[in-house]
């Protein structure tokens, strides 16, 4: 899975967006729930740390069980450590991929989330770089 080789800053600007006060069920709404709409910042609940956080465009199919599709918009956090298990960023050989972060008993990878895609093992002289932890996919629904 390619994404867009450019990091783009997240300018967190003060945007809201109305907030309907109530829990939205999943099933049948009810009609006779009190909803009272307030605002709310979309930028505090997506960017914990604005001067390392980026925006990111996803090219691929490479991390679909993941939920990340083609298309999609990610949040990239770079003053989170980097952990097993995360969703990361990574560059190899200058190219800048988004996977999931294997790290156990000695062995690192960074797995794709697609049967279809084999996992990726360091080689020797191959350069990687982690440039940061995916906190948030962002999705157009329609």
């Amino acid at each position: 899975m390619n994404i867009t080789s450019e990091l783009f800053p997240l300018v967190v600007s003060p945007v809201s967006i109305g907030n309907i006060d109530a829990k939205t069920p999943a099933g049948f709404p009810s009609p006779a729930q009190d909803m009272a709409v307030n605002r709310i910042d979309i930028g505090e609940i997506l960017v914990k740390h604005p001067t390392s956080t980026y925006y990111m465009c996803v090219k691929g199919h490479s991390m679909v069980e993941a939920g990340i599709d083609d298309g999609d918009h990610l949040i990239v956090d770079r003053s989170l450590t980097a952990r097993h298990n995360h969703i990361v960023i990574a560059e190899i050989n200058g190219e800048v991929t988004v996977k999931r972060l294997y790290c156990r008993n000695g062995i690192v990878r960074l797995k794709a989330a697609n049967v279809t895609y084999p996992d990726i093992a360091p080689e020797p002289g191959q350069e990687w770089t982690i440039w940061g932890v995916v906190t948030h996919v962002i999705k157009d629904l329609i």
